[in-house]
């Protein structure tokens, strides 16, 4: 495992660190241990919600630029996961939530659109700078951005590689919740908890269903529901657990979750 990249396991949660002084800037081989440690919360059954975090003032300042005056390229391949080992594992099942400590600039902020849900600390700010060094932010800012916050705001961001403060961006429903930051890792382990609580293929199932009909009009998300091009989705109708809900609720105790 990459130094840069920490990984610890609280009950079913998995808390990724990266703590690579001075910025947290990601390189190829720091994208790779983080793939490495999302493939992890993808693979190990006990795990049930990720967390992804930065140390110090910056939670990353994206692409590490001084690899590339060193001769990384633009298009270098960063694994599996694309960038920052997230931004393009599509497959990823499990939610994600990205506890932003401080700057998220460029590729940083990438990361935290890549995950399902962020909080923050005040000491938090949101740019994609990339149009001031001659590039555009294509590990997912471009696209993610503008179906995060209405069209105008992310197109005068992507334009002008302007930041966004934490107050901001709790207004627009950026982040989902903004704490002092000696609470920021308590915030997101509490809703990481709220979530391992829950059934994991309901929860699997949801994240299927969000990514396949984000964009589409109701009645066309709909025909996309009732099809069987959802295989989680489908495997939660019939599930024991789908049984095990009511039957827990009707009981007045608490569920015992299967996962199947």
């Amino acid at each position: 495992m990459n130094d840069a990249v920490r990984m610890s396991v609280t009950g079913s949660v998995l808390t990724i660190t990266l703590d690579r002084p001075k910025a947290n800037a990601i390189n190829v081989s720091t994208s790779r241990a983080l793939y490495a440690a999302f493939a992890r919360l993808q693979d190990d059954a006990a795990l049930r919600v990720g967390i992804v975090t930065g140390v110090g003032r910056f939670f990353s300042a994206g692409w590490d630029l001084t690899g590339a005056v060193e001769g990384e390229a633009v298009d270098a391949d960063h694994g599996p996961g694309g960038f920052a080992g997230l931004t393009e594992f599509f497959a990823l099942s499990k939610p994600v939530i990205a506890a932003v400590n401080g700057l998220a600039m460029g590729g940083g902020f990438e990361l935290a659109l890549a995950a399902d849900l962020m909080v923050a600390s005040p000491q938090a700010e949101f740019a994609l700078p990339e149009v001031k060094l001659g590039m555009i932010p294509d590990s997912g800012g471009v696209l993610r951005l503008p179906r995060r916050l209405p069209r105008a705001l992310a197109t005068e961001m992507l334009f002008t590689g302007r930041r966004m403060g934490a107050e901001e961006a709790l207004r627009w429903g950026l982040v989902n919740q903004l704490v002092p930051a000696d609470q920021l890792m308590s915030c997101a382990m509490e809703m990481a908890a709220q979530i391992a609580m829950n059934a994991p293929l309901a929860v699997a199932a949801v994240k299927e269903v969000l990514r396949a009909t984000s964009h589409q009009d109701i009645e066309t998300a709909y025909r996309t529901l009732r099809s069987a091009s959802l295989p989680t989705y489908r495997a939660m109708l019939t599930s024991e657990d789908a049984k095990e809900g009511p039957r827990a609720f009707s009981e007045k105790r608490p569920p015992l979750w299967r996962g199947a």
